[in-house]
């Protein structure tokens, strides 16, 4: 009821909506940094308690940041996952020292384990599956832990443009995820369009790999402002859907919204309801109050029961 109460009481669902991009939505995720969260003066007047609010960890964004940043956001009622990138921490004393901070300070008990975007590693680690194995998560009574995926691949493991690294390494985790008790899923990068997305989901479900999948989603942002964060990433494909618009002139100076990619994947999943993709993560790359005001007024309850995934 109360996450009823706020949609009314900020927006109103737009009449365009459809029961099945609002189921889509539904416990939708979102990412902040600790320099953009440091800019929101009230996350309680824009997310639901409840959300989900990912930590992304920077290399060179000091250990201190992040934990003041959960901090702040769990005693705001978020539950945080924030990142922990392989390849910048240095060994394994220094991976258990950020466990007991997180843990000391804010109570944290879910990850994204990822391999960092830096091409050289820090020590010991240079892969999310390093982290996993050293055991320190589950000796410290995490709850839950995701992975990263890639829709479109990811050309820093699989340099031939391939997907044979980024599958056996999902395949790993998928294994992991079954001889222990982690509750896990996959975290994905951003992509544009749903007809690539929805083959990877279901190339991976026919590989046996039926970890649920939280698909990134890029919120509402500058045509440019999605491009260039695009190319800097590695998205691949869906790239064209914004160079295409970028071609129309009358388009080129209006914010681009997820709208079409998002009403895609909820129509295929309302189709398929064993469809692998279970929920939506937002980047928020045209600002949290931009993107969270979008994810609202398109249906988007978020919070979350306490037995979702």
């Amino acid at each position: 009821m109360a996450l009823l109460n706020f949609k009314r009481r900020d927006v109103q669902t737009t009449a365009s909506v459809t029961p099945e991009v609002e189921a889509f939505l539904q416990y939708y995720s979102i990412e902040v940094m600790p320099r953009t969260a440091e800019k929101v003066e009230d996350f309680r007047a824009l997310l639901p308690e409840g959300t989900r609010i990912y930590i992304a960890h920077i290399e060179g964004t000091p250990i201190e940041d992040m934990v003041a940043t959960a901090k702040r956001l769990a005693a705001d009622g978020y539950p945080v996952m924030p990142h922990f990138p392989a390849r910048i921490i240095k060994d394994a004393k220094t991976l258990e020292n950020w466990i007991a901070m997180y843990q000391g300070e804010a109570g944290v008990e879910q990850a994204l384990l990822l391999a960092g975007g830096v091409s050289q590693p820090y020590g010991d680690f240079d892969s999310s599956m390093g982290l996993m194995e050293t055991g320190l998560f589950d000796k410290a009574g995490f709850k839950r832990l995701h992975v990263a995926g890639h829709p479109e691949g990811n050309k820093d493991i699989d340099p031939d443009g391939s997907m044979k690294n980024v599958s056996q390494a999902l395949q790993w985790k998928q294994d992991f995820s079954n001889r222990t008790d982690a509750e896990m899923a996959i975290a994905t990068q951003f992509a544009f369009e749903a007809g690539p997305i929805i083959k990877w989901a279901d190339d991976l479900k026919a590989a046996g790999i039926d970890l649920p999948i939280h698909i990134g989603i890029a919120g509402p942002a500058k045509l440019q402002t999605l491009i260039k964060f695009a190319i800097a990433c590695g998205v691949g494909p869906s790239l064209k859907v914004l160079q295409k618009r970028a071609r129309d002139v009358s388009k080129l100076l209006l914010p681009f919204e997820p709208t079409e990619v998002i009403g895609e994947l909820a129509a295929h999943k309302a189709a398929n309801p064993d469809f692998n993709i279970t929920h939506v993560h937002f980047f928020p790359l045209g600002g949290i109050k931009t993107n969270a005001t979008w994810a609202i007024e398109n249906g988007g309850t978020s919070g979350r029961p306490a037995n979702a995934d």
